[in-house]
């Protein structure tokens, strides 16, 4: 059976991990004042507000593509800040893999994962190893399309899309970050968990949990 995501879900799963982002501003904050200039979570915040915004005066209609596209600027336009800029960068590129389409294909999610992930690390000009969001986003991308390529469900290819995730979130807390404000503090960031990497994490882990809630879901 060929699984599906249709505008409901698209919508629903944007609205959990909007709730989410906005959860964990206090924590990010404190997550970025380790590393670099503790304004993670405000700029988060607001892009997400900015998104709930968005998705109150627009529907997705027939075009899920063109629909992230709008909620990538409206992000950006909110959260002036460089991962405000890499999560609009993500949203668009993904959006792009999607134009015209009213669902989403498990090929089409893999395809949507990589070109995020593609997106983020040529704006950010960052690559995995830098400490980064990428070194979560990039495992997790990655083991999405292997596991869709294999013939998984989307339950099981987004479980282990999480796995890869946590782990490439784990595997940088020992290194010094190499790029952005965290890279001027050096060996301050020794020890410290990514606050990119969590927040990416964390929405994987919300996004998952909200899937396997919903009645029907399969692995």
């Amino acid at each position: 059976m060929t699984e599906t995501i249709g505008a409901t879900e698209v919508v629903r799963a944007i609205e959990v991990a909007c709730a989410r982002i906005i959860e964990l501003r206090s924590y990010l904050t404190e997550l970025d004042a380790a590393m670099g200039d503790g304004d993670l979570g405000i700029n988060m915040a607001k892009g997400a507000a900015a998104v709930q915004t968005h998705l109150a005066g627009n529907a997705p209609d027939d075009d899920l593509g063109k629909f992230l596209i709008g909620m990538g600027m409206a992000f950006n336009r909110a959260a002036s800040s460089t991962m405000g800029t890499l999560i609009a960068t993500a949203l668009m590129r993904a959006g792009k893999e999607a134009r015209g389409q009213a669902a989403l294909d498990a090929p089409t999610l893999a395809r949507m994962a990589q070109a995020a992930d593609v997106g983020i690390q040529e704006r950010g000009k960052a690559k995995p190893s830098d400490k980064t969001v990428v070194d979560a986003l990039h495992p997790a991308a990655e083991a999405l399309a292997d596991a869709i390529a294999r013939g998984e469900g989307l339950t099981a290819a987004g479980q282990a899309a999480l796995a890869a995730a946590r782990q490439g979130r784990d595997a940088v807390i020992p290194s010094r970050s190499k790029i952005g404000r965290a890279a001027w503090v050096g060996e301050r960031t020794e020890g410290q968990p990514d606050p990119g990497t969590v927040l990416f994490v964390h929405i994987l882990e919300v996004l998952l949990s909200e899937a396997l809630s919903e009645p029907g879901s399969t692995g």
